[in-house]
């Protein structure tokens, strides 16, 4: 008996042995995955593309001549659980930085974590206004709402698209989609000359949504801004259209699903959203958009294209890798501290960077300045209709 059990912990101490000789020649990337909540539908192919992102650096030789290796955590789109995940990650698994989290409910109090610990988190996602700017180590390779809804509404004045009059319906169960409905995309619309008449809330998870397209059509107006995830637009579109009502649904990037327009169909004609990443743009983003639909397909997952929250979590990939490889990192575990602030200070500083997305640097309030795209739904699919520089 005693044999037996000093032979158990001499193969623990083994398979210990040989874990830490692998991890040795291994720099660990977490992943915050939201696997479930009203994003779930745009966060699921996340890790497809920042694993893509991953093959790449590694089969041009790595960091150092370390290979990036990714650990996920599913957080279930909870903010709770996205703590969880950066302990467990930055403590347990000590990796070196973090790709993630997915929303900016999730964003605000695992930046506070992140923060704390010293680790460089960066969400591919979140987009409510001001949210990264308390902190150091939280980045989001996201534009500020405001700033590209802005830009939805000079596109609108511009084509001379009719806009006087506005009403808005969202979800208060979220708090981007609250930001909006509440404030960004009211206000925004005031400040472009538009008159507001109108505003329903619902939740989430509403299947029903004919009694606020009833108050809506009560008092019909030009534009509609939708302030909730994709699958609640896609049934407030339809039930818009099979009251009669014929405004034009604008919204913020919430939306910008790559499957929205042929999931909408003919009810979601003449919708207008800005997005940071237009699969039509360049040559780069063909081809990254080739190989994910064919490895998300691959994965069981039915695409026709690449979301801008997939090119985020590439590009993600690709920052961590160019700071790393900037820094210096070693991935030795006495080090790892310092490395992790070395990473930060990198990317803080970073010039625009030649991303899938187009030149992307880091803003001081720690949300990018990237390229915004303006597309237009007809007939379920997409066309660009206007492009605004990084920084417009």
């Amino acid at each position: 008996m005693k044999s037996k059990f000093l032979g158990l912990l001499v193969a623990a101490a083994l398979s210990a042995m040989t874990m830490q000789a692998s991890q040795a020649q291994e720099i660990l990337l977490g992943n915050l995955l939201a696997g479930a909540g009203p994003f779930a539908t745009l966060a699921r192919t996340n890790e497809i593309a920042a694993q893509m992102a991953i093959e790449e650096i590694n089969a041009a030789g790595g960091i150092n001549g370390k290979k990036l290796r990714l650990i996920s955590f599913d957080t279930a789109g909870k903010p709770e659980q996205a703590v969880v995940g950066v302990r467990k990650l930055a403590e347990d698994d000590r990796v070196m930085a973090i790709v993630g989290p997915f929303s900016s409910g999730e964003c605000r109090v695992a930046f506070a974590a992140g923060e704390r610990t010293g680790i460089v988190m960066m969400s591919m996602a979140s987009s409510a206004p001001k949210l990264a700017e308390p902190f150091t180590y939280g980045l989001r390779n996201t534009s500020d709402e405001g700033y590209m809804f802005r830009h939805v509404m000079k596109t609108l004045q511009d084509k001379k698209y009719p806009a006087a009059t506005g009403a808005v319906a969202y979800a208060t169960d979220d708090v981007i989609s609250k930001t909006m409905g509440e404030i960004v995309l009211p206000n925004i619309m005031k400040a472009a000359g538009t008159e507001m008449k109108a505003a329903v809330t619902f939740q989430s998870q509403a299947f029903d949504l004919s009694a606020q397209v009833s108050q809506l059509k009560a008092t019909p107006t030009d534009l509609i801004g939708i302030g909730a995830g994709p699958e609640s637009a896609i049934r407030l579109a339809q039930e818009l259209r099979r009251q009669g009502h014929t405004g034009r649904l604008v919204a913020g990037s919430t939306i910008a699903d790559s499957e929205l327009a042929s999931r909408m169909g003919v009810s979601g004609n003449g919708t207008v959203i800005p997005t940071t990443f237009f699969g039509g743009v360049s040559d780069k983003a063909k081809k990254f958009e080739e190989e994910f639909v064919k490895r998300a397909k691959a994965a069981g997952i039915d695409r026709t294209a690449a979301s801008q929250f997939d090119a985020a979590a590439y590009d993600i990939v690709m920052f961590y890798a160019h700071a790393m490889r900037e820094a210096k990192v070693t991935g030795e575990p006495a080090k790892l501290a310092a490395e992790r602030t070395a990473i930060r200070d990198v990317l803080r500083a970073m010039p625009p960077y030649p991303a899938l997305e187009g030149p992307i640097s880091f803003g001081r309030n720690g949300d990018a300045l990237k390229p915004v795209y303006i597309i237009e739904m007809k007939d379920g699919k997409w066309s660009l209709i206007a492009t605004y520089p990084a920084g417009s």
